[in-house]
């Protein structure tokens, strides 16, 4: 009897062993000698269309051929000679939270996931320890509550990555084309304004996220941030998705923003829907899903959802979210007032003492500007949060974190603790609001030393102004814009002018009820011009506001011509 022809050839893609195709061979067999045949069978259609790899760009070609967690067994091969990686490796290894920081260095940086920014005290230990034996010996802690660690040597990095995961963190995902680090508000689950605690919330989202690999080939990158209406907003607006707790009657819904990304001088839209709190990751599941589907994968600068929201209606995008879900969402069109924001009240709400909901707690907000902590301070500060409170620290959006569950008793004890190791706990009008990306460093897009800047104008405005309402100032190097200038009270965009490093400014920023883009008044000032500038700025407001009137209404009251009269005339 001849052999007969045997209708799979290949199997998960790959071509058929010999010990299949013999299989398959004595099954097809013995389905025709009972008179089954395949021939008037048409073959099962390709699963999708065929796209050439010449077609493709150069970040998708590199996502097509090796899904980039696949790449581990490259990152352990260089480590063996210290080997610094090649071109597509350096956007592979992004998958594994490494990005390699040539032309500034020769050395990794590596950025953490940390979903809600909760931290327990022996992570802090052991993040430590591995800052002091394998990194430049600091952290950063980043606008998305998260931890950067910088200069790891490609021979060290299977150990790094394997001591993360041995605290119960990871790294996974936290770059390229991927959903970064989910925030919530830090005070999720103590703080007595909020309307629910999102904390558990963010954390199943995370789960989620991390064990299912379709959500590791976005066609960009992609923010999450989950509000429960606490003091420490987590500046929901700025994200691709924001979820924003609303009181409705005697029952918590959520209300669902998209397509924020200052970057690009956008803030994400009210959906105008309601959303329950038991199906809220399922939405939002469904949500990234349709991004998932039909973000541009053709041009990187058109990429992210907002630029298919330009395309897009809302109500398109949410229908194609309810085919995935199987069922409408009950709609409803937004009542600004029924969205609060009881930090916007406070200066600076994530700097300083306030009582916890549970009596007789509290949390502490450190004054921590531009976000750096050595490895020393770390160790000290998990001692404090053992002796003193509960064991953990909770980190926020404004590059610091915060204490909590500290008994009355030990309020004092505690800030004079950590004023010992350089950290304050008192208000600062402009230090609680200074906010600096990485800068050039470390970063080969940055085009000033953003942080080093920062320290340097807060020190000196902090001489030559007081100011009695708070004063965002936000540093960024370039118009990939990490420090979100466009919502500072002052945005500042790294700029080289005449080969040094300078700033534009932009003002009037804010975000949440104080919601809008930040206008440019000044282009290309040199580090030092800029710091009378900003005296001039300050003093000239502190002149022509109206009684305790904050910076940003001030600035909107006017026109930019105005305002660069008061700012450049000012005595």
């Amino acid at each position: 009897m001849s052999t007969p022809e045997i209708p799979v050839q290949h199997i998960n893609g790959d071509p058929l062993n010999d010990d299949q195709r013999r299989y398959l061979e004595g099954f097809f067999a013995g389905l025709a000698a009972h008179g089954v045949r395949f021939g008037d069978v048409e073959p099962a259609p390709a699963p999708g269309k065929t796209v050439s790899r010449d077609d493709l760009i150069f970040e998708e070609r590199v996502k097509h051929e090796l899904h980039p967690l696949d790449a581990y067994d490259q990152i352990t091969e260089n480590a063996v000679s210290n080997k610094a990686p090649d071109k597509e490796e350096i956007f592979r290894f992004k998958w594994n939270g490494l990005f390699f920081l040539t032309p500034n260095k020769e050395a990794f940086m590596a950025r953490l996931r940390i979903p809600g920014g909760l931290l327990k005290t022996f992570q802090l230990r052991e993040l430590a320890d591995i800052a002091k034996a394998l990194t430049s010996g600091y952290i950063q802690i980043t606008t998305r509550a998260n931890l950067q660690m910088r200069l790891i040597q490609p021979k060290d990095c299977p150990e790094f990555l394997r001591r993360v995961q041995s605290v119960g963190l990871h790294t996974r995902g936290s770059g390229a084309d991927n959903i970064r680090n989910l925030t919530a508000n830090p005070t999720a689950g103590i703080d007595p304004h909020e309307l629910i605690d999102v904390l558990p919330l963010c954390q199943e989202l995370g789960q989620i996220i991390i064990n299912d690999r379709s959500f590791y080939d976005m066609p960009r990158k992609f923010n999450i941030a989950y509000d429960g209406g606490g003091l420490i907003g987590t500046v929901e607006d700025t994200n691709d998705i924001g979820a924003k707790a609303v009181k409705v009657g005697d029952e918590v819904l959520f209300r669902i923003a998209l397509g924020g990304a200052t970057g690009h001088k956008a803030f994400a839209r009210d959906i105008g829907v309601w959303v329950k709190p038991s199906e809220l990751n399922s939405v939002v599941v469904a949500l990234v899903r349709v991004y998932i589907a039909n973000g541009n994968r053709g041009d990187r600068k058109k990429a992210r959802l907002k630029h298919l929201l330009e395309t897009w209606s809302l109500d398109k995008y949410l229908a194609e979210a309810e085919k995935i879900l199987g069922k409408k969402l009950p709609r409803s069109p937004l009542d600004p007032a029924a969205i609060q924001y009881p930090g916007q009240k406070l200066p600076h709400s994530h700097v300083g003492v306030y009582a916890q909901r549970q009596a007789g707690l509290n949390y502490i907000g450190v004054a921590m500007p531009v976000g750096q902590i050595t490895a020393k301070q770390m160790l000290r500060v998990a001692e404090i949060a053992d002796l003193y409170g509960s064991g953990e620290i909770r980190l926020t959006v404004w590059q610091n974190f915060i204490i909590p569950n500290v008994p009355d008793a030990y309020v004092g004890t505690v800030e004079k603790a950590l004023r010992k190791i350089g950290f304050d706990t008192r208000q600062s009008m402009l230090r609680g609001g200074l906010i600096a990306c990485t800068g050039s460093s470390y970063c080969k897009f940055a085009q000033a030393n953003t942080k080093a800047h920062a320290i340097a104008l807060a020190d000196y405005l902090e001489k030559k102004v007081a100011l009695d309402q708070p004063v965002n100032i936000h540093l960024t190097g370039c118009p990939n814009s990490c420090a979100q200038h466009y919502m500072g009270d002052i945005g500042l965009l790294g700029t080289k002018v005449k080969g040094e490093d300078g700033y534009h400014v932009f003002i009037g920023g804010g975000f949440g009820a104080n919601q809008a883009v930040g206008r440019q008044i000044f282009t290309g000032l040199t580090v030092e011009g800029l710091k009378t500038t900003l005296e001039s700025m300050l003093k000239s407001y502190l002149r022509h506001r109206e009684p305790n009137e904050p910076f940003q209404k001030f600035t909107a009251r006017h026109d930019l011509n105005t305002l660069q009269a008061f700012f450049t005339n000012d005595e």
